[in-house]
């Protein structure tokens, strides 16, 4: 039941973006980002993390930020329903890092340039402080804000995408490590981009998830690999719906540190009685 729905939502979406090239205008990016979020993400997900778009802030956030600084608007960012949001205004809001579990980018058509935007931007929401206290966890904890890239189109294989990752890395300066063996893998972060999805074509996710199709044995065998990709005409969708949902699911007795966010706060003339 649940490969099937998935399957056809994916089919759907595929057609919703079809549209406007069919009516002889250009392919009109808010269309098929606007259907992806009504038709899968708040429709599927779990009531634990909402749906917004904007940019995600730490504790050394500043306002007005130079343009070498200047901060990341992403266009899907799934957050913790528990946690306070900063309206900017027309729909955009500032999200704490610490309530952000992914973000997702959507691309009517994905090429190195885009998929370079896109790690650009992941790896700058890896970089940023999150600040909680852990009483305890159980089941998977993702080791970061996951990032992920979904694409109405693209390269016919995803070996494609696959070879423009490493130069991608190397052209941002992003430093790559190799992956651990065994479970440790699940808590190494990846260093920009969590997944690309493709509709229709296939998926590439970094090795670190507990939902693989790589096993231990072939891990060993190759230990310098750290992604895994698959060319198929269904199931990006509800591969994408399975890694949302191992990360959302897992149980966490954890809350905000605010004390970070108090460190340019400076008062004089405090008064103190009995």
């Amino acid at each position: 039941m649940l490969k099937a729905h998935l399957e056809a939502v994916e089919a759907s979406l595929l057609a919703v973006s079809r549209i406007p090239a069919n009516t002889g205008h250009s392919l009109h990016k808010g269309t098929p980002r606007e259907a992806f979020i009504r038709g899968f993400l708040e429709g599927h997900l779990s009531e634990k993390v909402a749906v917004g778009t904007g940019e995600i802030i730490d504790s050394d956030s500043r306002p007005n930020p130079p343009s070498t600084a200047q901060r990341h608007q992403y266009d899907i960012v799934l957050y913790k329903r528990d946690y306070p949001r900063l309206d900017i205004g027309g729909g955009i809001h500032a999200f704490l890092a610490e309530s952000v579990v992914a973000t997702i980018e959507v691309k009517s058509t994905l090429d190195r340039d885009e998929l370079l935007k896109s790690a650009r931007a992941a790896r700058a929401s890896k970089q940023l402080k999150q600040h909680v206290v852990t009483a305890f966890t159980t089941g998977h904890q993702p080791p970061s804000i996951l990032n992920y890239v979904v694409a109405y189109d693209g390269p016919a294989r995803m070996s494609t995408v696959h070879g423009w990752v490493a130069p991608i890395h190397g052209e941002l300066g992003i430093p790559v490590q190799a992956l651990p063996q065994g479970e440790e893998r699940w808590r190494q972060p990846s260093p920009s981009i969590d997944g690309v999805f493709v509709l229709g074509k296939g998926f590439l996710v970094y090795d670190n998830v507990p939902l693989g199709f790589v096993t231990d044995e072939f891990r060993r065998q190759h230990p310098t690999h750290c992604w895994q990709f698959l060319d198929s005409e269904s199931g990006s969708l509800l591969y994408l719906f399975l890694l949302l949902t191992t990360a959302i699911s897992g149980v966490s007795a954890r809350w905000l540190n605010p004390l970070p966010y108090l460190s340019n706060f400076r008062v004089q003339g405090v008064g103190f009685g009995p």
